[in-house]
Formats: structure tokens, C-alpha cells, sequence
């Protein structure tokens, strides 16, 4: 794929989820729109339940940073320790970036990054709302990110990876961010058949986290390459009612399912 079909690519995904950001439309996982978020707190509340959050998760963000955006719930496998730095993958409004805040507590830090200039005001706005003092949101494209070597224990993304049209970048600037030791825990879309030509083609179903989905096996290469070991791929049998939502009709639950994706950077 060229760099122009990149930038192509990028400048769509930035144009639909900075609708998403000013409630202009909702996302891919809201039912009624084929595309991730819906603008009623209350219908992304239950999404979100839907997809492994608790009450208490829902309840504990600032009002606005649920936007139904995810595909599973990436803090179930993280496992944050108070004092970690976490960096967020394509962070929205801030709703994984907050609960991981909770956990890493006043000695921690999180950092989400995000490339739509209109979730990262949404998301920073946020932030004051709820006085998170230990999370700091920044521009920038997860295949080049605005963070420092060696700097982060633990990275999360929740149906982010999937938008992105160089996912082997995005794993290795993950693992040059990553501190020895450091660790993935993402959700994400992976392809459990191949997607027919004419969806693959579709930019709706490329912004409805959809076309631009890969194969577990295709990730398993991309993460091993990048230099990661313990690699964990599993994908959700129970995400297919679910997934099916981002495009009523059209079948998209035969080829992709949900999965939760795990790994870590060699100590040495």
C-alpha cells in the first residue's frame, strides 16, 4: 500500500471519528449506524457492558468519555499496578485512559494518543471535568508516536489497530516505546474468513472497524517481527451478536470477531 492510500486511509478515519467527537454521527458499534460510538450516554453505557465493562467502570469516568467506542474491555487483561505509565492507543475521549488512571493511581501515569485533533480537546476536556491530574493526552499517529524510548510498562488500545493502514508500524513503535519487560494488552478486530473484495473496498466498513481488519495469524507475524514474545491471540466466539450490530445485514459477523491480544518485550 502506497504512502498516498495511507494518508487516504488516515484522513478518513480522522473525518468520521472527529464526527464522532462533535456528535455529528455515531460510530461503528452503535446499532443503528453501521459504523464506534453513539452520542446517548445511556446506549453507550450498555454497549459497553455488552463488551466486558462493569457498572462501576461505566459509572467512574467523566460524563462524555463512554463513547461505545471499544470491542472488548483491554483493562480485564492488563493487569496495572499502582506507579505504572500506560500509554492508550487511539485514547477517544479518554474512557480507557481514565480507569487506567484509577489503577495506576497518584504515583502512575497515563498517556493516550489519539490522531483526531477533535477527541483529543474532548478527551483533555475531560480530564479538568474530572481533576485527572496523571493522564496527559497528545496528537499524534500510533505508528509514530509522540513518546520517548523506553519510557512506557504497559500498552492498551481498544478497536483502534484495525483503523490503522501500517499495523506492523504501529507494533514497532509500540515495542520502541515499551520499557524491557513492558507489555500489550489491546482489543481488537481480528478476520476469522476472508472478507470479500467488495467489503474490503468499502470505506464505511473501513471506518466501521471492519475492512480494515487482519487475520490473528497475520498479527501473530506483525507482533513476533516487531520483536515481542508471549504472544496471546484470542479471539471471542460471544462477539459475533455483538459485532454484527456495525453493519445490520450485511454479514460482517461471518469474518471478524473480537479478540484480546496480549505479548511482552524481551527483558533482554
Amino acid at each position: 500500500m502506497s504512502t498516498n492510500e495511507h494518508d487516504r486511509i488516515r484522513r478518513q478515519v480522522r473525518e468520521a471519528y472527529g464526527a464522532v467527537a462533535r456528535a455529528e454521527s455515531a460510530g461503528c458499534c452503535a446499532p443503528s449506524s453501521g459504523c464506534c460510538a453513539p452520542s446517548d450516554e445511556a446506549v453507550a453505557e450498555l454497549l459497553s457492558r455488552g463488551i466486558g465493562y462493569s457498572a462501576e467502570e461505566t459509572a467512574a469516568v467523566p460524563e462524555g468519555a463512554n463513547l461505545g467506542l471499544g470491542c472488548g474491555n483491554p483493562q480485564a487483561i492488563a493487569a496495572l499496578k499502582p506507579g505504572e505509565t500506560v500509554l492508550d492507543l487511539g485514547s477517544g475521549a479518554g474512557f480507557d485512559a481514565f480507569l487506567a488512571a484509577r489503577q495506576v493511581g497518584a504515583t502512575g501515569h497515563v498517556i493516550g494518543v489519539d490522531m483526531t485533533p477533535d477527541m483529543v480537546s474532548k478527551a483533555r476536556a475531560n480530564a479538568a471535568k474530572g481533576g485527572y491530574a496523571n493522564v496527559d493526552f497528545r496528537l499524534g499517529e500510533i505508528e509514530h508516536l509522540p513518546v520517548a524510548d523506553a519510557t512506557v510498562d504497559v500498552i492498551l488500545s481498544n478497536c483502534v489497530i484495525n483503523l490503522s493502514p501500517d499495523k506492523a508500524q504501529v507494533f514497532r513503535d509500540a515495542f520502541r516505546v515499551l520499557k524491557p519487560g513492558g507489555r500489550l494488552a489491546i482489543s481488537d478486530i481480528v478476520t476469522t474468513a476472508e472478507l470479500p473484495e467488495s467489503m474490503q473496498k468499502e470505506v464505511a466498513l473501513y471506518t466501521a472497524c471492519v475492512a480494515g481488519a487482519a487475520s490473528a495469524a497475520e498479527l501473530e507475524a506483525m507482533i513476533r517481527e516487531a520483536g515481542f514474545i508471549d504472544i496471546r491471540i484470542a479471539p471471542k466466539d460471544t462477539s459475533r451478536e455483538y459485532v454484527s450490530q456495525w453493519a445490520p445485514g450485511r454479514g460482517v459477523e461471518d469474518y471478524i470477531a473480537s479478540a484480546a491480544i496480549e505479548a511482552v518485550k524481551p527483558v533482554n
